[in-house]
Formats: structure tokens, sequence, C-alpha cells
């Protein structure tokens, strides 16, 4: 199972980046390549918080493949892969960097999954409906992505 998140344009500032965005986070099967469930929030939330937050019930012994936005996960699970981190002072050594690359290779699925949801311009570009309509036209999507995989199998 893969946890990831997309940036999109909305209403609500996001400190860093300053821009107005919505935060998703997408769930998805990693054999199936379907998305299994998604959860929002305001782009400034931390993205562990998002997932906390969402409580999507995950069992203890599934693998999960994360970006380094979900630091503190391995407290709730001890299955998760998740990149690590290089410091100043600690600059990643071989077998780290080698772990990386194979914790990305893995997380490249749902990379090209993105790029599919992105040809819908509504997840492109600045949304301009109401907030709360974001989750149900976003869910649409990946029902619609979802359904295109089912008949392309």
């Amino acid at each position: 199972m893969i946890v990831n998140f997309l940036w999109f344009g909305i209403y609500n500032l996001h400190g860093k980046k300053k821009k107005h965005t919505i935060k998703t986070q997408v769930i998805i099967e990693q054999e199936t390549k379907k998305i299994i469930a998604t959860s929002f929030s305001l782009g400034k939330k931390h993205d562990y918080a998002l997932f906390k937050e969402s409580k999507i019930p995950i069992l203890k012994n599934t693998k999960l493949i994360v970006d380094s936005g979900y630091q503190g996960i391995q407290k709730n699970h001890n299955n998760v892969l998740i990149p690590t981190k290089k410091t100043k002072k600690n600059p990643l050594n071989k077998e780290q960097k080698q772990y990386n690359r194979l914790v990305s290779k893995m997380r490249i699925i749902i990379e090209n999954i993105f790029a599919i949801l992105k040809k819908f311009k509504i997840i492109t570009e600045k949304y301009r409906n109401r907030r709360k309509r974001f989750g149900l036209r976003f869910n649409l999507i990946a029902s619609i992505y979802n359904l295109q995989l089912l008949y392309l199998t």
C-alpha cells in the first residue's frame, strides 16, 4: 500500500509556499494500482497529521511506502518504508542512498498515477468552486481512474 499526497490550488493560505492550497492524501494498493482511500485538508497541515486525522484503518502487518513527509509514522506502524533524510552533520552513506533509491522505485507507481489523474484539468489548475465539493469531485475522478483500470486489464 502506498501513501502519498498532492497539492491543489484553493482558498486556504499555505504558509511556506505562499499559495492557497488544499492537500489530498491518496492511498493506493500497490499490486492492483487501485485508489483505495483519499482524505483532504488545508495545505498547511503536516502530512503525518493528515494521516492520523483521516483515521483510515490499516492493518499492522500492511507494508506502507511513504515519502519523507510522513516522519513519525514508524511509531504507529512497524512495516513502513520511508526515505532516510540527510542532515548537515550526517550525510547519507551508500547503503542509505541505495535504500532511498529502492523506496523511490516503489513510489514511482503513485507518481505515475498522479500524472494520470492530472489529465483532468480541474485537478491541475486553480480550483474555483466550493471547497466542500472538492473531495466529491476528486473522488469521482479517482473512481473514473479505478473504472478505467478495470476495463483496461
